[in-house]
């Protein structure tokens, strides 16, 4: 249980650092230019972090093989090493973006799309049979209504936004404003 709430609030630590990424993006204030590199940063380790030490059990520090992790059933390993590398996934199409080795706008889409996935998944994410298993239902779906709303009001956002218009909008700033709900939440994760 210790471990699993540790993981939880590092987590929400790295989420809370996205969020305040995303809350300096949709306001309009000066910033130092190394803090975009923040939101990937996190999105990174975070993916690393639960790639490796979300199950003991498993692939890559556990018994089980890498077939074994994915393939052999068991949902609440596949859905933590499938945030992992879906964390990954989009941590390095940030971090490229940041970079200005892609820019078409399609790129930008990924991340809310990662929101909107991890969020429905949440509805399904199960930690098995636990004796807090009803309080820890009633958090992911919390926390997943949040990530949903969140990514589609990133969307909307990036949707609307036209070349002439600012990037500074009420959708980006509900979305940033919801990143932040969401670590808090995490950080104060319990079973």
């Amino acid at each position: 249980m210790a471990y699993s709430e540790f993981n939880h609030h590092l987590t929400g630590m790295m989420v809370i650092i996205i969020g305040l990424c995303e809350l300096r993006q949709a306001l309009p204030m000066p910033f130092w230019a190394w803090t975009r590199f923040l939101l990937p940063g996190a999105l990174l380790i975070s993916g690393f972090f639960v790639l490796v030490w979300s199950d003991h059990d498993a692939w890559p520090i556990g018994s089980l093989s890498f077939m074994q992790t994915f393939f052999a059933g068991d949902s609440e390993i596949f859905q933590h090493k499938s945030y992992a590398l879906l964390l990954l996934a989009v941590g390095t199409i940030e971090l490229l973006r940041r970079l200005r080795q892609v820019g078409h706008a399609l790129w930008s889409t990924p991340l809310p799309a990662f929101a909107i996935i991890g969020g429905f998944m949440l509805f399904g994410h199960s930690h098995g049979i636990h004796p807090s298993a009803q309080k820890i239902a009633m958090g992911h779906a919390l926390i997943g209504t949040m990530a949903v709303t969140a990514g589609s009001s990133k969307l909307l956002s990036d949707w609307l936004r036209s070349p002439s218009h600012s990037p500074h909008s009420k959708w980006e700033l509900l979305w940033a404003g919801l990143i932040v709900l969401i670590g808090l939440q995490l950080l104060m994760y319990s079973e």
